[in-house]
């Protein structure tokens, strides 16, 4: 599901996708977290060509967590064009997920 990829900033990343980007900002001492891992594989193999899933581990990138406000684990936020457009927070099944976000494409 994941590819590791380097970007200079993740603003970049996210105005050089042709896509939506959900963001997953995580902790891996959150265990609702971990269970989004299985939720999101999901929904990538439903949506993969019309979504990127970017993984943001909060406690490494506290700047992001901070700019985007997050203030709940885990916390889903969908960017359109470089900007966000959803957020979603705790665990959503993925069918319940996968129907949410087709609504944004």
């Amino acid at each position: 599901m994941t590819t590791k990829k380097q970007f200079n900033s993740f603003e970049e990343m996210l105005s050089g996708s042709d896509v939506p980007v959900l963001v997953d900002f995580y902790a891996d001492w959150c265990g609702p977290c971990q269970m989004m891992t299985g939720i999101l594989q999901q929904v990538n193999a439903q949506l993969k060509d019309n979504l990127r899933i970017v993984k943001i581990d909060t406690e490494k990138y506290t700047e992001l967590a901070t700019k985007y406000q997050i203030t709940a684990l885990p916390t889903l936020v969908l960017f359109k064009q470089g900007q966000p457009v959803e957020r979603i927070e705790g665990v959503v099944q993925a069918p319940q997920l996968i129907q949410h976000l087709q609504s944004f494409f």
